[in-house]
């Protein structure tokens, strides 16, 4: 099975160029994030020509995730438990044994900023929402934008940048605790030493200059991560393809077993 996430950056903006990847990657389930769009907008036309079936939890101008799959899939949840003032970030679904989740964290801004203590909370819901509905032995993915980077290694400055936002030990703190309720982070596991980045800023040759983080994850149960086969960020598709302007992230994409 591929599995794939992707922040998508404005799906209407990006609608071409996610058609472009789903034909030549053909991927069997992908959890996409920031939509930003509602759910009745949401081009379903599109993807069912292309042989996807899609769940959404949009939310207007902002936000938004959902969850393609070639097999139909059942809504399981859609939203955080307890964080719906911060927007439609959290969509799960069950495709026969597997049980799939797409996750957009929210950004917190800055470490004096308001958000940043939203975020931390909502960090810590999702933790105790994976332990709660998650089985120690469960088949189960989750995947997303989490904006924090677990460690020096997944930011190209870490050490300069420590204690900023996306680099503290206090969103890190949070990463381990969901980590720790039976997940694995498939990229690191297959890849220890490989920074790996899969955001890169529009402005200043981020991307050309190697100035990426790592944000984006394809977190596994046991199941899972003994299957993983491979994982890598597709670079290729954070270009420019056909005058189509990519996200600022790359898909991140993994075959398991």
């Amino acid at each position: 099975m591929r599995v794939a996430t992707w922040n998508v950056n404005g799906l209407r903006a990006r609608l071409d160029y996610v058609c472009l990847w789903l034909e030549e990657r053909q991927p069997d389930v992908v959890g996409l994030q920031e939509l930003k769009l509602q759910d009745e907008q949401f081009p379903h036309d599109v993807f069912e020509r292309l042989g996807y079936h899609a769940l959404t939890h949009g939310q207007k101008a902002w936000n938004g995730v959902a969850i393609l799959s070639r097999e139909p899939a059942e809504l399981v949840q859609a939203g955080l438990p307890g964080q719906e003032d911060l927007g439609a970030r959290l969509i799960s679904a069950r495709l026969g044994a597997l049980l799939f989740t797409s996750v957009y964290c929210p950004n917190g801004k800055d470490v004096g900023h308001d958000d940043f203590a939203r975020k931390l909370a909502w960090l810590d819901a999702l933790r105790a929402h994976l332990a709660e509905t998650h089985a120690p032995d469960a088949t189960a993915v989750v995947c997303g934008d989490f904006n924090v980077c677990p460690t020096d290694l997944d930011s190209w400055n870490g050490k300069e940048f420590e204690g900023s936002i996306f680099h503290t030990e206090e969103e890190r703190e949070r990463i381990r605790a969901i980590l720790d309720c039976g997940f694995g982070d498939l990229f690191r596991d297959l890849h220890p030493d490989d920074p790996g980045f899969s955001w890169w800023d529009y402005r200043g040759g981020s991307f050309h200059r190697g100035h990426g983080l790592r944000i984006d994850f394809v977190l596994g149960s046991a199941p899972v991560r003994s299957g993983a086969r491979e994982v890598w960020v597709d670079r290729d598709y954070r270009k420019k393809k056909q005058d189509l302007t990519a996200s600022d992230h790359a898909p991140v994409i993994a075959e398991i077993a």
